[in-house]
């Protein structure tokens, strides 16, 4: 095993399997004793000497790992695309509307940017059972929501139960916590203290435990209303005032495709040494730039303080630097997947229409079609020709910085026009005097392809996919087209062929990528099933993908877990319902002004926003 993948697992071990010598206060661990029928529940307190906590007139404060800074100013990042599509982070599917709802609304957990370790956030600790079922939180007492109310055990209680295991907004977190046909029993045991009670070991439920808290007093009544009023509570239209949130930013102003401004909160649970209360910056403010071209005339001219910084334009910041005001940060390639995505539905649906055409259901579900095409494409050129060089092929469901990577799909192969004409052939297809290509009863081989507009660098890979796999006599109209139209097809009405895009993913949690590979979860995409389906019968391999699923989870043993997964993207890679391109390195360029960065390949650039400062000196 990788030395440093090892180190960061045991960590995560540590955290899990809890062999701290910390104990828990002994009248907690009376508390879980007597609500469990289980007789071994001896209890330990995780050792959080990483995260220190200060009680200040009643409030239990985080401080700072960071030097003091000083107040004012603000930061302007950006955004592509048409900007957030809801300020509710239980229902949100787009990144920007993410981002934002983090910002907003904080967690009960987090993850230490640089070990990976499981970390308290609006908690002050987590302690599970000797026989990890039972996890116990701890509030920090004295936080309060932005109206001035206390965030207490109610408000943790009623988001599990009443929001995500209820099935409220995007359901994904509920998916992943389906621990064998049951999901978690959450319930109060006092003021500040939660109690999760799961059915057998479950090696992700910590990291899953840890999500975000809504103020009950403020959702319990849309919450009545309905699940088709909560998908629009929150809307870009609703009155930033209404917003009541417990993150280090509030919503201050929001103006359609053009900028999204977010201010300090005055009243955040975390200081400084110097019991200065954070964040510092008076104001957060992403600018829709529509754009990446926009995006970089905006940074060249001054108007944002931070970029990510694409391949090809690389050398150009690179030279720009030596005389200007910012710093280029080199972070590795990121966490995130790049890949095109066939439409293998061969469903109908509750009018009995087909999904998609049963001639291209045909060429989509047969193996060496989906293989031919991927021996066809030229990932060494897009990562010269689209992304500079700044960038690595990949080959697999795992991000390359993933700690349960399997390395012996790592290298892939390489393009190989032959051997995916020879496969094609094995199928039946062939090509005309014109050299497009047919199937075996006639029909050209013609199918569009989609992704996101605006997103030049995937633009720019899909006309190369299309020229590459012209070369096999396959026509491809490459569609560029707006985001909402674009989730829209994939997860309303399956109405598309082929796509391109990308997903973020977490390098210490395959279970994070549930929803994806489980055959009913929510982005299932290459197979979605609806609940108007006619059938949902399994792909012999997708059954085999929910079982491994399972098997994963349930394991807590990192080497036997690592089998698991090697195995789960083994059949991704034979099977190619999803055909992984490349992983560009994380790149970002920020103004020197910025002050306590602590760039992590884990963290990212900017994740310690709330410690961040302005020194108008540089």
């Amino acid at each position: 095993m990788n030395k440093f993948k090892k180190i960061i697992f045991i960590l995560f071990l540590i955290l899990i399997i809890l062999v701290s010598c910390y104990r828990i206060d002994s009248n907690v661990e009376q508390n879980i004793s007597e609500k469990s029928s289980d007789n071994n529940q001896s209890t330990y307190k995780t050792d959080y000497s990483a995260v220190k906590t200060e009680n200040y007139n009643g409030t239990d404060y985080a401080i700072s790992r960071s030097p003091a800074g000083k107040y004012g100013g603000q930061i302007v990042a950006s955004s592509i695309g048409e900007g957030p599509k809801t300020f509710n982070p239980w229902t949100s599917k787009d990144a920007t509307s993410s981002e934002i709802g983090d910002l907003m609304y904080d967690s009960l957990l987090t993850t230490d940017p640089d070990t990976g370790e499981v970390i308290p956030k609006l908690a002050k600790e987590l302690t599970v059972s000797q026989n990890q079922k039972v996890y116990t939180i701890k509030l920090r007492q004295g936080v309060k929501w932005s109206d001035g109310k206390e965030i207490t055990a109610d408000d943790v209680v009623f988001t599990w139960n009443e929001i995500i295991l209820a099935g409220f907004g995007n359901t994904s977190l509920r998916d992943s916590v389906l621990i064998d046909g049951e999901y978690p029993k959450v319930k109060k045991l006092d003021k500040y203290t939660v109690e999760f009670t799961i059915k057998q070991p479950f090696a992700p439920f910590q990291r899953f435990v840890g999500t975000q808290i809504a103020p009950a007093h403020i959702f319990a009544p849309v919450v009545k209303k309905g699940k088709r009023f909560f998908d629009t509570y929150l809307g870009t239209t609703i009155n930033p005032k209404d917003i009541v949130a417990s993150g280090a930013f509030l919503l201050e102003e929001y103006v359609p495709a053009q900028r999204v401004i977010l201010k300090r909160n005055p009243n955040y649970y975390a200081m400084d040494e110097n019991k200065n209360l954070l964040p510092y910056i008076d104001k957060y403010v992403i600018l829709i730039v529509g754009d990446l071209n926009n995006e970089l005339l905006k940074f060249e001219a001054g108007e944002l303080d931070v970029i990510s910084v694409r391949g090809k334009d690389l050398p150009r910041f690179k030279e720009k630097e030596k005389k200007s005001n910012f710093k280029i940060y080199n972070l590795g390639p990121n966490t995130g997947t790049m890949f095109i995505a066939f439409n293998l539905n061969t469903r109908k649906d509750k009018d009995g229409k087909y999904y998609v055409k049963p001639i291209k259901q045909k060429w989509f579900n047969d193996l060496n079609f989906r293989t031919a095409i991927d021996y066809a494409i030229d990932r060494k050129a897009m990562v010269n020709n689209v992304a500079n060089g700044a960038a690595q092929p990949l080959f697999t469901a795992e991000s390359l910085s993933s700690i349960f990577l399997n390395e012996n799909l790592a290298s892939g192969h390489e393009k190989d026009l032959e051997y995916a004409k020879s496969l094609l052939h094995k199928s039946g297809f062939y090509l005309d005097k014109k050299g497009n290509l047919h199937d075996k009863e006639g029909n050209e081989v013609e199918f569009d392809l989609y992704t996101n507009a605006g997103q030049t660098e995937r633009e720019a890979c899909g006309v190369m996919i299309k020229e590459d796999l012209k070369d096999l006599g396959i026509k491809v109209n490459f569609k560029p087209i707006e985001f909402n139209s674009l989730v829209s097809k994939l997860m309303s009405t399956s109405d598309w062929d082929m796509i391109l895009i990308g997903l973020t993913g977490s390098p210490l949690e395959p279970h994070s990528g549930k929803n994806v590979w489980y055959s009913k979860g929510h982005l299932h995409l290459f197979n979605m099933r609806f609940s108007t389906d006619n059938e949902t019968a399994l792909l012999p391999w997708e059954k085999e993908l929910d079982e491994i699923i399972e098997q994963g989870a349930l394991e807590l043993d990192y080497d036997k877990r690592k089998i698991i997964y090697d195995k789960y993207q083994q059949i991704v890679y034979d099977q190619r319902p999803i055909i992984y391109l490349y992983s560009p390195l994380t790149i970002t360029a920020v103004r020197n002004k910025i002050k306590n960065l602590h760039p992590t390949p884990l963290g990212g650039t900017m994740h310690n926003l709330d410690e961040l400062y302005i020194d108008n000196n540089y």
